[in-house]
Parts: C-alpha cells; structure tokens; sequence
C-alpha cells in the first residue's frame, strides 16, 4: 500500500503553501475583523485554479483529483480558514453540484465562470426550520408556463452577499417530504430574488453568511437541476461531497493551530528553558499532531474513493465527524500551549479555534455525521 503523494500533488501542496503563506496569511485577521468577503482572495486563488480545482478542464476547471482539491483546501485553510470556507462551499457545493447533476447547457452558461472565478456561486439549502432535516425545507415552487415560481427564504447561506450564481432547492408540495424537493438555478439579478442580513458570527466571519429571499422569483425551466422531484437527492449528493472539503478545512485549520504551538513552545522560556522542554507540553502537541494525521488520512480515502467513482457517503461522514472534533481539541489546546498571547484578538490561534467550532456545525452536525455512519454500519 502506497500512502504517499505523487508527485503532482507534491507540486500543488508546495505551490499552494506558498501562495497560502505569501498572500493569504498576512491578511486573515484583518479581513475576519472587517467580516467582508474576501473577493481579491477569491481572484488570487482562481489564478492558481483554486475556484475550480477538481473541474475538468473542458469546464474551465484544472482538472485535478479530489484527493489535490484536499490538499488544496487544507494548505488555505493553515493560513485563513475563512478563505478556505469561501472556496470549499464555492467548489463542492456549487462546481461540484453541477458538474454531477447540471446538463450541458448548464454546464456550459455557469459552472464555466464559476470555475474560471469569473463569478461566485452558493448553496441555498438551509431555512430556519429545516437544518439537520432538510426535507422539512418550507420554499415552494410552481411551475408557470416555461418557469417555475419560488416564494420562500434561506438562512445561513455561505457566499450568499456576493454570490452570482445560486444553487437551490423548493418543495412543490411539504406532504410529499424529500419527494417533492428539486433543485433550481436561479441568477442574483432574477426579479423576486433579494439578499437578506448578513450575520455577525464568532467565527470564520470573512467566509459572509446571509438571508436569502424568493418572492414570487421567476426561474426558467431550463434551470432546473436535475430531474423533478429529484432534489433531495441532488442536495444530500452535493453534501457528501462538500462534507469532504469540511475535513480538508479543519485538518488545515487544526495543522496551522498545531505549527503556531510547536513555534511558541520552542521560544517560550520559563523556569530557564523552552516550555518545549517540559513533558506536559511534549504531550500535548503529540496528541494534537496524531489526531491531525489520523484525520489527514481519514480525508484522502474519502476523497480517494469518489475518484474511484466508488460509494463515499460513510466514508466523508467519517472523515468530516473527526477532522472537525480534531480541529476543536488542537485548537483549543494550541490556545492552551500559547496562554494569554494565544487569547488575544491579534494572534491567529484564537482565530483557528473559533474557525474549528463552525466545521463541527454546518454542512452535517456531528451528531448527523454519526447518524450516516450508523444507518451505513447496520443497513
């Protein structure tokens, strides 16, 4: 069995560490203190082919492996976990989604551009009463002649503010549960269609979070994504694979907490030595870095088996339930190894550990993740 990376995603770890380290890092306080999208990011990273990364590149993508595109996401992540949130939820929940359930004239008028970076694109699945249960979403649509009409609202969606290109679901009917869902295309510009109030989160704050409202929202029926009636499949098909970039995002968040702690500890001086000295501190970062590594491996089979085209469902729950676990405990504990200058606003651990707590929470709970996995085991 052959763990190791080749070659190319050697390449691409490097190249996107730099880039990371150079353009990303410097600036990650600053932007999660202004809470603004982090759109000149966003146009850097889409140079190195980051807004399309696992995008054939007929599609305007750089044709790389799922198992580059976690490289990718976690090497941004070490540096600005926000960054690494933009791009996660603009690649696998969008490029993604459309390139496993979009047609070709889909393909052709948005996941291009979106690839390219030339537009932004977010997933507008949650509404304030259908989270964990998604099939209890409340956003109707009619079909009218040649569109369909959606009237509801969204919450919590990541890129909402900026996005050009919206990925959505509505119910034609709330009996008919997760048979009545479809998935729908809709442009920023479509009357009837409004962004809402941006939230002021704990963290994560520049990957911007927002309302989104449909009103009487006209979309052409060539926008329907993917068969009706279809769409909780199309949903739950695009979660799994996003649940993957939700690992990659904490493993980086967690391994740049762990470099910052390994750092300190070597400089700190207390009692006459480097605290790095002390077996108590020894330990820590052992247990911070096992963990990492655990869930490192974790995330390249799950990315590795939807190379192969295989079933991942089990496999990105697990992956996602402990590299987001991991990255709370690393990070909180890196905090601990730093001590009072760990917990100050212009210090990048506390910045990682309040990053950690959201992968724990959106796109799946963890106890949702536990859930998957159980219905997996004992089918």
């Amino acid at each position: 069995m052959d763990l190791s990376l080749s070659e190319q995603q050697k390449m691409i770890q490097q190249q996107v560490r730099d880039f990371a380290t150079k353009e990303l890092e410097p600036i990650a306080i600053q932007l999660d203190e202004a809470e603004e999208f982090p759109m000149d990011n966003f146009k850097k990273a889409a140079k190195l082919g980051l807004t399309g990364a696992a995008i054939p590149t007929k599609y305007g993508g750089a044709g790389l492996d799922y198992v580059s595109y976690v490289i990718a996401i976690e090497e941004v992540a070490r540096a600005c976990p926000s960054t690494a949130g933009v791009l996660s939820t603009h690649n696998s929940l969008v490029g993604e989604c459309l390139h496993t359930f979009g047609t070709e004239e889909q393909k052709q008028r948005y996941l291009i551009p979106l690839a390219r970076g030339e537009k932004v694109g977010c997933h507008a699945l949650t509404e304030s009463n259908a989270g964990s249960d998604a099939a209890a979403l409340a956003t109707t649509y009619v079909q009218q002649g040649d569109y369909y009409v959606l009237n509801g609202s969204k919450t919590y969606i990541t890129n909402g503010n900026v996005a050009d290109t919206i990925v959505t679901f509505a119910t034609s009917n709330r009996e008919l549960g997760h048979r009545g869902i479809t998935g729908f295309i809709v442009e920023r510009d479509y009357p009837g269609y409004t962004i809402g109030r941006k939230f002021i989160k704990a963290g994560m704050r520049a990957a911007t979070q927002t309302e989104l409202f449909f009103q009487d929202c006209r979309v052409p029926a060539e926008n329907r994504l993917g068969e009706e009636g279809r769409g909780f499949r199309v949903a739950l098909g695009t979660i799994d694979m996003g649940r993957i970039g939700i690992a990659a995002q904490a493993i980086g968040t967690a391994q740049g907490s762990l470099d910052m702690a390994i750092a300190h500890a070597k400089q700190r001086q207390q009692f006459g030595h480097p605290i790095a000295e002390f077996q108590a501190i020894q330990w820590m970062l052992v247990d911070m870095a096992t963990r990492i590594d655990a869930a490192r491996l974790l995330a390249y089979r799950a990315a590795y088996t939807m190379d192969q085209e295989l079933p991942f469902t089990k496999e990105a729950a697990m992956a996602k339930v402990y590299a987001t676990e991991t990255a709370m405990e690393v990070t909180t504990k890196a905090v601990q190894v730093l001590g009072g200058p760990g917990y100050m606003r212009d210090n990048r651990a506390q910045l990682h550990w309040r990053a950690a707590k959201l992968t724990e929470i959106y796109e799946g709970t963890s106890e949702i993740q536990r859930v998957v996995i159980a219905r997996a085991l004992l089918q």
